[in-house]
């Protein structure tokens, strides 16, 4: 089974959920998947979805999943990566109202530099749905999180702490 949630944002997250249909559809998905989709509009259609679930039955299907998609929040990296589970994070963006700004792509893009599976569109996802892999972002040195910082400042031309 493959767990897709989005958390509790205001915003939907749309992309997501039709990517997620098109991989149902197209039968590159082919197993169960569940989908909390919180403000999201659009359902992808062959999902079990639900708007939000109680933190015992989320628990409880992260614990029954194979890999779990979800945004690329910090708070649900944070949880993820406590786990022994296999995860695909996706980026919202503020050019698809699917956020107030891009924190979440510029944390992508930092993730996805020390190998943590990022999708940015279908494909990435059925490649890393294909092939999933572990990965804590605990195990990253401090050098290379000093130059991770380095990257996203001279990127984003923002002063990082």
């Amino acid at each position: 089974m493959i767990l897709v949630t989005v958390g509790t944002e205001q915003y939907p997250f749309n992309r997501l959920m039709q990517w997620v249909e098109v991989l149902l559809q197209s039968e590159m998905i082919q197993e169960e998947v569940v989908v909390q989709y919180g403000n999201s509009t659009i359902l992808p259609a062959g999902a079990k979805v639900y708007r939000f679930l109680k933190e015992e039955k989320f628990q409880d299907l992260i614990q029954q999943a194979r890999i779990v998609i979800a945004h690329c929040g910090e708070g649900t990296l944070l949880l993820l990566d406590s786990l022994d589970k296999p995860y695909i994070l996706v980026s919202r963006s503020q050019e698809f109202k699917e956020h107030v700004d891009d924190h979440q792509v510029e944390l992508g893009l930092a993730l996805s530099q020390i190998n943590v599976p990022v999708a940015w569109c279908p494909g990435d996802l059925v490649r890393f749905i294909d092939a999933p892999r572990k990965v804590s972002v605990a195990d990253v040195s401090h050098a290379s999180a000093v130059a991770l910082c380095n990257s996203l400042q001279f990127r984003f031309g923002q002063v990082l702490n």
